[in-house]
């Protein structure tokens, strides 16, 4: 840690940020494995995995958190979402079912087992996609430059 760093007037902020922020992704894989059983799913979950890179960027800056999810990796993460939930759908065509038909993953099974895995499948999609578009959201309207002029203080 550099001098400054150690003397700023943020670190309470940095430290506590820096428990909060795994314990909020820890809390999102939570609602995201919880959306099968009740409230929650993968758009709640992404929300709030975004949000924790969020919490990130505001605390340690936009470039820091750049570093840390580049906007590459966010790009590849909607890209991800997208395909995922798509092919999933894509998978019980091909399968010969009816699109996003999930009984087509375990035809044989008695408890749905499809429909769990084909609802997880897409809700993983839904993750990936919403937390990607969440930052790439942020990192748009936070890099954006204001137009002020020395009038405008």
């Amino acid at each position: 840690m550099s001098a400054q760093n150690q003397h700023s007037p943020h670190v309470i902020l940095r430290v506590v940020s820096k428990i909060l922020i795994p314990l909020i992704a820890l809390f999102a894989l939570y609602v995201h494995f919880h959306g099968d059983y009740g409230p929650g799913g993968g758009f709640q979950a992404g929300v709030i995995f975004a949000s924790a890179i969020i919490l990130y960027a505001l605390i340690f800056g936009l470039d820091e958190a750049k570093r840390a999810v580049p906007p590459s990796w966010v790009r590849i993460c909607m890209s991800l979402g997208v395909l995922v939930y798509g092919g999933t759908g894509v998978a019980t065509w091909m399968l010969g079912g009816q699109f996003l038909n999930f009984t087509v993953f375990a035809p044989e099974s008695t408890h749905a087992s499809g429909q769990h895995w084909g609802i997880f499948a897409v809700e993983l999609g839904v993750l990936f996609a919403v937390t990607g578009a969440m930052v790439a959201i942020f990192y748009a309207f936070g890099s954006r430059v204001p137009e002020l002029r020395d009038e405008d203080w």
